[in-house]
């Protein structure tokens, strides 16, 4: 297949373990950045040999995050931009179905399915698939929503869960991309303890109702618009919600057939429930207990340096 004229945007740190994977189904781009965060392996070392443009990201803990700077920022070559993270790969079906997409002038962006393998496997059910997500636009009149999060801690600096707001028509490609990361149920753990962080404070603007956040700035909550606005709506309802750890399990495992699954969907349900707990403790500690920012009165503390704080 000759070189296509997309740019492609791979958000990375440390990253060695999956990004040999992900920058080989690349090859088909023309121009590949990998926007980094002063990664200590080797991921500068490998995205270079694949012969990727690395650029340093130097968060400051406000808006943008990652993938709106490098949108803002990046010399991008070509119209299109595709976005791409380093557990995730691009087939030779889809690649073909994208060459003939960006060629159509009515639309401004596509949406591409993921599959997602946890444990060396599909998770094809508990409603992990489909998995649509926003990758495929023109540049120029995509960037991500602000959900104003970003006050809090430890949730990294890139978008993860943030949808892009698009101006223009958009559609949806039938074949998937493969989200296969290649580290261990540690660094699982380590990353959805962050996305917690995240979430909880989600949940605290929906419960005060979204008084921070401007109607140009997100996608709206709508039970009749597209996946996401519902998504949103059921959300709303959602955190309003008890036991949601156990609903999360039961809806996860049971409801959305994630048995079918086996071991691998059983565990993926029991981490989900765990997550969603999370979720609720440090919800309570943002309403009830200060921020998740700083301890509470009279406990110990972290300063910038690394040092126990009195």
């Amino acid at each position: 297949m000759p070189k296509l004229p997309i740019s492609v945007l791979i958000p990375a740190k440390n990253e060695e373990a999956n990004l040999p994977a992900c920058l080989a189904s690349l090859t088909p781009a023309d121009e590949i950045f990998v926007v980094d965060s002063q990664s200590s392996d080797r991921s500068i070392e490998i995205a270079e040999s694949y012969g990727a443009k690395v650029v340093q990201f130097g968060f400051n803990g406000r808006w943008p995050k990652k993938k709106n700077w490098s949108l803002e920022n990046l010399p991008f070559q070509n119209e299109w931009v595709l976005i791409v993270d380093c557990d995730e790969r691009i087939t030779p079906e889809l690649w073909e179905e994208i060459a003939i997409a960006i060629q159509n002038l009515d639309y401004a962006g596509y949406y591409i399915n993921r599959r997602v393998f946890f444990l060396g496997q599909w998770i094809r059910f508990g409603g992990k698939y489909p998995d649509w997500n926003l990758r495929l636009f023109r540049h120029a009149q995509g960037r991500y929503e602000n959900l104003h999060t970003e006050e809090i801690r430890n949730t990294g600096d890139n978008e993860v869960h943030e949808h892009v707001i698009i101006s223009g028509k958009v559609g949806y490609l039938k074949n998937d991309m493969l989200h296969i990361d290649f580290r261990n149920l540690y660094h699982w753990i380590e990353r959805h303890n962050r996305y917690s962080n995240w979430e909880a404070q989600v949940y605290c603007n929906l419960l005060n109702g979204d008084s921070q956040t401007g109607e140009n700035e997100t996608i709206g909550a709508n039970f009749f618009g597209d996946s996401v606005q519902r998504k949103r709506f059921l959300k709303k309802i959602w955190v309003r919600l008890p036991f949601k750890p156990f609903l999360r399990f039961v809806i996860t495992y049971i409801l959305r057939l994630g048995f079918l699954d086996g071991r691998a969907g059983y565990i993926y349900a029991r981490l989900l429930s765990q997550y969603e707990y999370q979720i609720g403790v440090k919800l309570h500690e943002l309403r009830f207990g200060g921020s998740l920012n700083k301890p509470q009165s009279g406990a110990p503390g972290i300063t910038a340096d690394g040092a126990i704080a009195p």
